[in-house]
């Protein structure tokens, strides 16, 4: 953190960037915030991260009331979207949305609400649906795993009977991460099909 004195406020401002410490993704956005909106920040990434640690471990119940107590710390994009996640675990689809929106309410730049929405609306059916919100995820400037959305659009590009919409959005998967399996297998097995 470094501290830093905002011209239109008397109060000393504190330049805030957490890191989750789950690959690069960071938790929140940077931003200006009082000694005490700092200090509420690092409790919610503390309880963030002890809910991800539950989830891990499977204890759903305990992730979603810690990811709840994070949000009720400081609310940030990332808790929403991985409250949602744990809500997706217990079958709870229309939550899980739910709390993707939350998230891109506090957040509009966070790119895995977008992504995750579109994955949701896939389980349910609606492949049209899920379509604008992969494509937003796309569009999202602050989002660590571009190769996600991709791949969800290649699912449904390939349900819809789609081919090479579908390889196209494969491709770029595993361009984005040569290491994302299902992408590479989805490619090769969509390759073969059409030859």
């Amino acid at each position: 953190m470094t501290e830093k004195t905002d011209a239109n406020e008397t109060e000393l401002r504190i330049r805030v960037a957490l890191s989750t410490g789950i690959g690069d993704m960071p938790f929140g956005r940077e931003e200006l915030l009082t000694r005490e909106q700092a200090a509420s920040k690092g409790e919610a990434l503390r309880l963030f991260l002890a809910a991800y640690e539950a989830q891990m471990r499977g204890d759903l119940d305990e992730a979603a009331g810690l990811y709840k107590e994070s949000i009720v710390a400081y609310p940030t994009a990332e808790a929403h979207t991985f409250l949602g996640w744990t809500y997706s675990f217990m079958n709870l689809t229309d939550e899980a949305i739910a709390e993707c929106h939350q998230a891109i309410e506090v957040d509009p730049d966070f790119g895995n609400p977008y992504n995750d929405i579109g994955a949701y609306l896939i389980e349910k059916g609606d492949l049209s649906g899920a379509i604008l919100w992969l494509q937003r995820a796309l569009g999202a400037p602050r989002y660590e795993a571009y190769f996600y959305p991709h791949f969800n659009l290649g699912r449904v590009y390939e349900a819809q009977r789609r081919y090479f919409d579908a390889l196209d959005e494969y491709q770029a998967a595993t361009e984005l991460n040569p290491q994302y399996a299902l992408a590479a297998r989805a490619l090769r097995r969509l390759q073969s099909k059409l030859n």
